[in-house]
């Protein structure tokens, strides 16, 4: 019975490296795979996912306004696929994220995504708030704040290395960009942000 797989963390905490280290678990196998990623986020080159580490593999893309369902159903029309693998996740929109359901309640085919859990001011992603709500199973990938601390949120850099606390909720960038911090340092970091 297939299923619908959400694996969230922060910034830099290997997302990427599990999601090329699972598809090319099916590969060696003799089974394919197809992975999406988001289309504008072009750090390693539109169409391709990568990792820190140096891996990558070519990927197809998606934004806002795709059909993951027709997608992935024009896929399988190819021949057959025994995993669909999403990075960058939290850039799914709550329509995308029913669709990926679809694919796997009426098309039988598990969908195993990796994204953010939350954005630099502490907020859900939309993609991401969707898939803890309707993913079969999650599993927190665990990365650590410079204290030694488990790091659960992020926080933005400037060019000039200050922490902005203002902006679009989506700027794609890379270490140069992004610290994930525990919620203590990252509270220290941006301020209190109660309501």
């Amino acid at each position: 019975m297939a299923k619908l797989y959400f694996q969230y963390s922060t910034m830099n905490a290997g997302k990427s490296t599990l999601l090329l280290q699972a598809s090319y678990n099916y590969r060696e196998r003799g089974m394919e795979t197809y992975l999406i990623t988001a289309r504008f986020d072009h750090r390693a080159g539109e169409g391709h996912i990568a990792s820190r580490i140096g891996i990558g593999e070519e990927a197809d893309t998606f934004d806002e306004g795709d059909d993951l369902f027709a997608k992935i159903n024009d896929r399988l029309a190819q021949g057959s696929v025994a995993c669909v693998f999403i990075d960058e996740a939290q850039f799914l929109t709550k329509d995308q994220v029913w669709q990926l359901a679809r694919v796997v309640d009426d098309l039988n085919v598990p969908v195993m995504a990796y994204g953010l859990r939350v954005d630099f001011q502490g907020n859900l992603f939309p993609g991401s708030a969707a898939l803890l709500a309707l993913a079969d199973e999650m599993r927190e990938v665990r990365t650590i704040c410079h204290c030694g601390k488990k790091a659960t949120m992020v926080v933005r850099m400037s060019e000039s290395g200050m922490v902005l606390t203002e902006g679009a909720q989506v700027e794609i960038g890379g270490n140069e960009r992004y610290v994930s911090l525990c919620r203590r340092h990252w509270r220290e970091a941006v301020g209190d942000r109660a309501d």
